[in-house]
């Protein structure tokens, strides 16, 4: 007889650890974030996500469970021992073994544990679903259902860094630097970014080809330079430098360079919403200008591409490339 009541208290503690530590463990995982572990094939998130998805009737489940159990368990003490000796031992018991040691235990490995024993905490759920139904059931109107953790961009950049920083998450220095500016680039205006009017070289379309002028524009270093009438502000195309090879000299610019349109933006337009404009109109450079149509400066879709990746493509002197 005293064998079977030892057998039943050992079982009863060992009930009262799961139940406790299930309580910690799997609360303590992020429903969403098992959601996109199981899309990602993690076949231990994908037994958990199913019973931790209802958040309040596994809370009831699991604490109704652990409250019945520590229950008979004080029960079943009460019959080998009396008064106080009984209390301090229950007590003790429950809160070494049924408490601490579980959660502590369950806390770190709360993914592994709680996929090992979905089976036993969803047969729970079934035993006790007609008490815990109802009171699940009123949390989820009044509280409402847990609602996924959303991050802001700066909490998902801090995330990024974190992770750049251990190795055992594969992220390494460039994947952060990139992810950091797709996150920070749209935030940028064009005046930021933009190649401002005293730094941009531009030739007047009356300037004829002379063997300085090539020297020149090898000393610059451009690949595109803008072509304009009278005042730079009077923007009429693109001279490609690719475009001079085999030109006779004192042929004038305006023979040489190409009309193309190019889009006129201000500096206050974010870059994000210019870089759908590139990519829609397939132009790839932008003069930007003032109320007044006075030309402020100019950008150019690979300038958009170097802040997305936050380093320059080319050599910094290169302030209007071909893309």
């Amino acid at each position: 007889m005293f064998m079977l009541v030892y057998i039943s208290i050992i079982s009863l503690i060992l009930l009262s650890g799961l139940f406790s530590g299930l309580t910690l463990g799997l609360l303590g995982l992020d429903a969403a974030e098992l959601k996109r572990k199981m899309s990602l094939g993690n076949k231990d998130a994908e037994k958990v996500y199913h019973i931790r998805k209802r958040g309040n009737l596994l809370l009831c489940t699991l604490l109704l469970g652990n409250v019945w159990v520590n229950s008979t368990l004080a029960i079943f003490l009460g019959s080998m021992a009396s008064g106080a000796m009984a209390g301090i031992i229950a007590t003790g018991l429950i809160v070494i073994f049924g408490e601490i040691i579980p959660q502590a235990a369950f806390s770190r490995y709360a993914l592994q544990v709680g996929a090992k024993t979905a089976g036993l905490v969803r047969f729970f759920i079934i035993i006790l679903f007609p008490v815990c139904w109802p009171i699940a059931w009123v949390l989820d109107k009044v509280l409402g259902r847990e609602m996924p953790q959303i991050y802001s961009k700066k909490e998902l950049i801090k995330i990024i860094e974190e992770h750049e920083d251990a190795h055992e998450s594969g992220v390494d220095a460039d994947e952060e630097r990139i992810v950091t500016g797709a996150l920070t680039y749209s935030e940028k205006i064009v005046g930021e970014v933009m190649t401002e009017r005293e730094k941009v070289y531009a030739l007047d379309s009356t300037t004829l080809l002379t063997e300085e002028l090539i020297e020149e524009i090898k000393t610059k270093g451009f690949t595109r330079i803008p072509v304009y009438a009278d005042s730079i502000d009077q923007t009429l195309g693109v001279l490609y430098v690719k475009d001079l090879l085999n030109i006779p000299l004192r042929t004038p610019i305006k023979e040489l360079f190409k009309k193309e349109r190019m889009l006129q933006v201000s500096k206050e337009m974010k870059l994000d919403v210019l870089l759908a404009q590139f990519i829609k109109t397939q132009i790839h450079l932008a003069v930007v200008k003032d109320i007044r149509n006075r030309l402020e400066g100019v950008i150019s879709l690979e300038d958009i591409i170097e802040e997305i990746l936050n380093q320059e493509i080319v050599d910094e002197t290169d302030l209007h490339h071909v893309t």
